[in-house]
């Protein structure tokens, strides 16, 4: 069964706004996955996941097709080791971007310039679409905590994660932005918060549909293995 089978099984589907800077939980959505990991161009912008079922989410709100392959790659540590992955790319053109009534006007530019106001009243869509894009979720055994953190490129992104943190409902104290061995930025969540905060962003996601299924249930399987977290698994499942 092929993850669009399965979400219209779980009567997932997902509503397709009319215009994609207005705000709606589905477009907060899908420019944090753009923010995250995807590539803006003048006349066309990609996003690339190896969860079908987020590009099945993907592909849903902006109504294009998936492109679906397998790639190669080195492990960074041992370049003799090759592991193969799917990959699935969902690509928006120039003629979805640009219609009658002209230009769109990305909230994304060049990857420095983040108008996300519109999406204010929907920052945990924004900030878990972000998360699945260049963040990374963990069980820390040395502690027994959830470990949350988010890596790019763009120090200027992170800040604006931080920012978006600082305005959610739930007290997540993170780190300073520190620098990568490849040359980008990192900060994570504090870890006695990283449970509380996890759960905030992917609680009741089963009513929208706005999440990747692996990356949800890597969640749920450190939640499960954290010292002294509670958490009501139903909010998690459907």
């Amino acid at each position: 069964m092929t993850a669009a089978d399965q979400r219209e099984e779980a009567g997932l589907k997902i509503s397709v706004p009319d215009d994609l800077l207005a705000g709606y939980p589905a477009t907060a959505y899908f420019w944090g996955r753009v923010a995250g990991n995807g590539e803006v161009n003048h006349d066309s912008l990609t996003v690339a996941t190896n969860d079908e079922g987020a590009a099945t989410t993907i592909s849903e709100i902006v109504g294009s097709e998936i492109d679906h392959e397998q790639k190669t790659r080195e492990y960074a540590h041992n370049t003799d080791i090759t592991k193969t992955e799917d990959e699935y790319t969902v690509e928006v053109t120039s003629e979805n971007l640009f219609g009658m009534s002209g230009a769109l006007g990305l909230p994304v530019d060049g990857r420095g310039n983040y108008r996300f106001g519109a999406f204010a009243d929907y920052r945990r869509d924004l900030l878990r679409g972000i998360l699945e894009g260049c963040g990374t979720i963990c069980f820390k055994s040395s502690s027994g905590t959830v470990g949350v953190s988010f890596v790019h490129d763009d120090a200027d992104l992170l800040e604006l994660v931080q920012q978006l943190i600082d305005d959610c409902p739930v007290d997540a104290p993170y780190g300073d932005l520190s620098a990568t061995s490849s040359g980008g930025y990192w900060f994570g969540v504090d870890d006695d918060v990283a449970a509380d905060f996890g759960m905030w962003l992917y609680e009741n996601t089963g009513e929208t549909g706005l999440f990747a299924p692996s990356r949800r249930r890597k969640m749920v399987q450190s939640l499960d293995q954290a010292t002294d977290v509670d958490f009501d698994r139903s909010q998690f499942e459907a």
